[in-house]
């Protein structure tokens, strides 16, 4: 290519993974809420047999949400953020383009697997590693695939400064991979079954007892800090100064942040095995990491806001920059959340209760989901080359999704603390003044309250699947891109 030619992007890949998104967001929101409405009411556990039970379609609900909707919300961007901040198209590598296609592949296989042998009971029961161990090799060989493309593009780029935004997507690609790989070791039982009846498919961790704790909730937070977090952070520094036409606040703050979450993230995992069999100074240090885990937090979220620093009028006018600012503020709120629960004696309280879906959604919800969605939005008018299908939609679609996750987290909120307390309150004779089953009744308007909140938030992401849809298919043509806020229709 000659110098100063405009460079021709390819979005085949991220429009592959864009589809992939909107459909794994909507199965696994879709069993998110089927699963709420079943705590809320119990009989509905029974309407279809041993599929339609919480116990399998919790974890389809979480490898939905957390490894098929985010996952390919992550690939997406990045196959459309790696190649114009490198400045480099995939059409100039038909070996990286090869290897692009061969990754959505994989990736969309190993997911629609995930969804069968998941709803059918196939499951090693490691919390969110529940995948048996072919699917795991997949895992592996798709996730290096991403690995090539990463660094791959990085080889041939123009841009030779490398973009904050890269720095997060590469801290997900190797951390995740470390994580990954020592927290799924496992072995086929039918290496060693000999005579006795075993499954091909089935395998044993090769950790037990508290050890198995250690590396679980060592990967398990971690899946949080690596899947939750910095590519989702590496999101908001590319689309926020894109769409609001501002310059990152502080980009000498934004590295301190990088390298603050790096180091403290890794060690807190700790704080989920409080009270447990974990030696006393693992729990401590998984506390103290948590709470010191503020500073690189807020930072990055302070940076994000303070990007808008003399432009808060945009809020009124686009709805881009509302989802945007909104997933900056719950990023904040969960982070302000973890550390308070890792404090020992409000750990006591919190931690088994119901407290903790209330937070974890509200770091979900608003702030994974809505900087995903808020992204595709953004990737739609240049990927498509057609105008946003309708403003007033996405505006709707902000004011629903935003009530919904305050009547979820607040629901959960008071649910946590009732219910922890109820626990732990005696008589003058030293006996429980509650039975499990009073908490239990208790709680049922709080969860249909969360349920109510999951449905709506469920209704809001259609409108979102509806609005990318129409958007691709006849929103007005574009004669050229969009330089700074995306098109929006009616």
């Amino acid at each position: 290519m000659q110098n100063g030619a405009t460079i021709e992007y390819d979005y085949s890949i991220a429009k592959a993974f864009t589809f992939a998104t909107i459909l794994f967001g909507i199965i696994g929101m879709t069993v998110g809420v089927i699963l709420a409405f079943q705590l809320a009411f119990p009989g509905l556990n029974n309407l279809a047999g041993e599929y339609g039970t919480f116990s399998r379609l919790r974890p389809l609900h979480t490898n939905g949400v957390a490894f098929g909707f985010t996952l390919s919300g992550i690939f997406a961007t990045w196959y459309y953020v790696g190649q114009r901040v490198l400045k480099v198209s995939l059409k100039e590598s038909p070996f990286l383009m090869g290897i692009a296609k061969l990754h959505f592949v994989l990736y969309f296989v190993t997911i629609l697997l995930a969804v069968v042998t998941l709803i059918s009971g196939i499951t090693t029961s490691k919390e969110y590693a529940e995948l048996e161990w072919p699917l795991d090799l997949l895992v592996v060989v798709w996730w290096v695939l991403w690995g090539i493309s990463i660094f791959g593009l990085i080889g041939i780029r123009r841009e030779r400064t490398l973009y904050i935004s890269l720095w997060y997507y590469i801290a997900c690609f190797v951390a995740v991979a470390m994580l990954y790989l020592f927290n799924n070791m496992e072995v086929p039982t039918m290496l060693f079954a000999g005579d006795a009846p075993s499954s091909w498919i089935h395998s044993i961790s090769m950790y037990a007892g508290t050890n198995d704790a250690l590396v679980q909730w060592w990967y398990g937070h971690n899946a949080v800090a690596f899947v939750f977090t910095t590519p989702i952070i590496a999101m908001i520094y590319y689309f926020l100064p894109k769409e609001s036409g501002q310059n990152v606040y502080s980009y000498k703050l934004s590295i301190l942040a990088f390298w603050g979450l790096m180091f403290v993230y890794l060690w807190a995992g700790g704080h989920h095995l409080i009270y447990s069999t974990v030696p006393d100074w693992m729990q401590t240090m998984g506390s103290v990491m948590s709470v010191v885990l503020i500073l690189p937090s807020w930072g990055s979220a302070i940076n994000m806001l303070l990007t808008m620093k003399g432009e808060w009028g945009q809020l009124q006018s686009s709805p881009l920059i509302k989802f945007m600012v909104m997933a900056s503020t719950f990023y904040m709120l969960s982070t302000i959340e973890g550390p308070i629960q890792a404090i020992k004696s409000v750990n006591a309280i919190a931690h088994f209760t119901d407290w903790i879906p209330g937070h974890v959604h509200d770091g979900v919800l608003g702030w994974v989901v809505f900087m995903v969605m808020a992204a595709l939005f953004h990737m739609a008018p240049r990927m498509y080359k057609r105008e946003i299908y309708s403003k007033s939609l996405m505006e709707t679609q902000f004011w629903l999704q935003t009530t919904a996750i305050v009547l979820y987290f607040t629901s959960m909120w008071i649910a946590g603390i009732t219910q922890g307390m109820m626990w732990r309150a005696y008589d003058e004779y030293g006996s429980l003044l509650y039975s499990f089953i009073d908490t239990v009744t208790v709680l049922q308007p709080y969860y249909t309250i969360r349920a109510v909140g999951g449905l709506l938030y469920l209704i809001g992401f259609f409108m979102f699947a509806y609005n990318m849809y129409k958007t691709a298919t006849c929103g007005r043509v574009l004669d050229k891109e969009p330089t700074n806020a995306s098109p929006m229709g009616a």
